[in-house]
């Protein structure tokens, strides 16, 4: 009776005596999720993961399953292979060369950092028991020591690597390959069985040709002559034209491109991630049927004044439709393009209007100094944030807007029903450009020091914008000038087409930049103030979210939220981003001290400065997150990352100050 759940039948399992499994981990990847929406999570795991199954197929390689990021193949099984390791070899070898094709592909567009993962690979050969586990999700599984040590290893291995057990080496010298393996110097420690000698896989000549045509192909993408290293000329830049004047501007040639091939990677993924927020706007335009006035008037906003003035309480957000049906609009027409079919939508976005953001990306990006911290990449990864929060915005509205009844059934809530937690934030596509292009030049020109230090530094700049957040206003009036110049009209007109709609991104954008100041006690007061004023009057009045006034209120409040939040997003992500930025800004503090413009050494206060960061700053405002409501589930993410690097830090913070300390000397 024990045994009577599936009758009389027996398992199918079976001993199979000669099989080599391969155990295929994303190194890295835990920490790069973190900074990432589920769905480009999942883009990437299925892309890398369905070219390995595409080998699979071809090589006669049977895949096993997918644990979380690991990828697990076996050959020998459920047919016979006497070859079975110099299989498992090759298709090792495979797929390590297909992900270092594919890795560099992606990074255009799931963003920064994508082509610093890499794979361990780990093959061991040996008997395995195999067979269908009956029950709740049956799969095909493998059991026994045999994949524990192929498991051991891909663990021990190195990034880019195949490592191979003595076992599978010995079958692979016996099959006449023995020139492919090569010994490892040191033995390595394996749990549960001790110090054991393994073998690598020797990379082929076919990866280092693979490698020289995909530089030879980056080099030329951005330009560069590989025989005389000059740089063609492609950017087109008046400087003496441009306000407010810098050094750095004036340094400018019309050969000036992307200065490295990663810089290259981060320009391209901004465009990309910017081009999908546009057509956005261009869809929307035309199911709204904005009329654009092309002579409105040119007058810029007064590039010498205070930008501070022009922080408004309250935007008016335009209350439209909602970005979840342009982005499906715009995916649909992208697919009839791919497949060749003419669609209006794909014509919206010109590429004259691609070329020109792609330039003035381009000059953004060498407008920022290579700072250890307030740098390009910096930008990037705030720009992630910023549209990984935009989209748990629109996600979390949507599952609001859908109830589900007692057969398991979605019910979709008639419109007068729905409560729009994001307060009309996500219905604007020129707002969530808006956030996009704030994060994007939020520290262009940055000097590396703080306010404190550049008012002192520079007293004209701080005479013009009165000594206030000088670094962020001079931030928006160079971004803002260079976006005015003759060669981006096509890009304007793209952004906005009316006067209106000009002054409501130029408040986005002064809001959201002036937000990234978190020193100023008067900015950050008002803040708080905002934040009181708006909680107060919701709990207070129960019709509270049906007022234009209010939402617009509750959404100026978002948008600050989310370029504070992904400005020191870092502190809210895998312990090891926040490491990563954390030792960064440390690097360009102590830079500061060593050259003599900072008065102390970072080293006396970093530890207890950084406790005191989390808890008077970045946990609040992961807590302002949640009880806002608007963000779905990655205000609890945020949030308990935040709890967790805090205590981390409490605990290592002072271990790891030391080899900071070391590493810059």
């Amino acid at each position: 009776m024990l045994f009577s759940r599936y009758g009389n039948t027996e398992p199918i399992a079976d001993f199979y005596p000669n099989t080599t499994i391969m155990m295929c981990d994303l190194a890295g990847f835990t920490a790069w999720s973190s900074q990432r929406s589920p769905s480009d999570v999942f883009r990437l795991l299925e892309t890398i993961y369905g070219a390995f199954d595409d080998i699979a197929r071809a090589e006669n390689v049977f895949k096993v399953e997918t644990v979380g990021d690991c990828y697990v193949a076996c050959a020998g099984l459920p047919q016979k292979q006497p070859k079975h390791a110099v299989i498992m070899a090759r298709f090792a070898k495979k797929c390590l060369r297909r992900y270092e094709t594919l890795i560099k592909k992606l990074e255009k567009y799931l963003g920064p950092d994508t082509t610093d993962l890499g794979i361990r690979v780990g093959l061991h050969s040996g008997g395995v028991t195999a067979g269908v586990l009956r029950g709740d999700k049956t799969r095909y599984q493998l059991f026994g020591d045999t994949v524990n040590t192929a498991s051991r290893m891909e663990s021990t291995g190195q990034v880019n690597k195949i490592q191979v057990s003595s076992e599978t080496a010995k079958l692979l010298i016996d099959a006449g390959h023995g020139k492919s393996v090569i010994e490892r110097e040191h033995l390595v420690t394996v749990k549960g069985k001790g110090e054991m000698q393994t073998y690598w896989i020797r990379s082929s000549s076919s990866k280092l040709e693979a490698c020289t045509a995909t530089n030879s192909l980056h080099t030329s993408s951005y330009g560069m002559n590989s025989s005389t290293n000059s740089i063609d000329t492609t950017l087109s830049v008046d400087s003496s034209i441009m306000r407010p004047p810098t050094k750095r501007m004036q340094s400018w040639t019309a050969s000036d491109t992307a200065r490295n091939p990663k810089e290259h990677r981060l320009i391209e993924w901004i465009v990309e991630t910017l081009m999908k927020s546009l057509k956005k706007i261009a869809v929307d335009r035309r199911r709204t049927g904005t009329i654009s006035n092309n002579t409105f008037p040119l007058a810029d906003f007064d590039s010498d004044g205070p930008i501070i003035e022009e922080i408004k309480e309250v935007i008016s957000i335009r209350q439209g439709v909602a970005p979840s049906l342009c982005a499906s609009a715009v995916a649909n027409a992208e697919s009839s393009s791919e497949g060749n079919h003419h669609n209006q939508l794909t014509t919206e976005v010109s590429i004259a209007v691609e070329d020109q953001l792609r330039d003035y990306v381009t000059v953004i990006s060498l407008l920022y100094h290579d700072n250890a911290f307030h740098n390009f990449e910096h930008a990037a990864h705030v720009l992630m944030s910023v549209s990984k929060l935009i989209s748990r915005m629109l996600e979390n509205k949507m599952n609001l807007d859908e109830s589900i009844n007692d057969d398991g059934m979605a019910i979709y809530k008639e419109e007068e029903e729905k409560e729009d937690n994001a307060y009309g934030a996500t219905f604007d596509p020129m707002t969530e450009f808006a956030c996009l292009f704030s994060a994007l030049i939020h520290d262009v020109d940055h000097n590396g020091v703080p306010n404190s230090i550049l008012i002192k530094e520079d007293t004209a700049k701080a005479d013009q914008y009165r000594s206030k957040s000088v670094a962020e206003q001079h931030s928006i009036a160079l971004a803002w000038s260079l976006l005015m110049e003759p060669c981006y009209e096509d890009l304007r007109k793209c952004i906005y087409q009316t006067e209106q709609e000009r002054t409501r991104f130029r408040q986005v954008v002064v809001n959201s930049v002036m937000a990234t100041d978190i020193v100023d006690a008067i900015l950050k007061k008002s803040r708080d103030d905002r934040w009181e004023k708006a909680i107060n009057m919701k709990n207070d009045d129960i019709f509270w979210g049906k007022s234009i006034e209010n939402s617009n209120r509750m959404a100026t409040i978002a948008i600050d939220h989310i370029i504070q939040a992904s400005d020191t997003s870092h502190t809210m992500q895998h312990w090891q981003i926040f490491l990563k930025f954390n030792e960064r800004l440390y690097r360009e503090m102590h830079q500061a001290y060593k050259d003599g413009r900072a008065e102390r050494d970072p080293s006396e206060f970093w530890y207890k400065g950084e406790l005191d960061f989390f808890d008077f700053y970045i946990i609040p405002l992961a807590t302002k997150l949640k009880e806002s409501g608007v963000f779905g589930v990655s205000s609890d993410e945020y949030l308990n990352y935040a709890k967790s690097n805090r205590m981390e830090w409490a605990l290592k913070g002072q271990d790891i100050l030391i080899g900071y300390k070391e590493r810059v000397f």
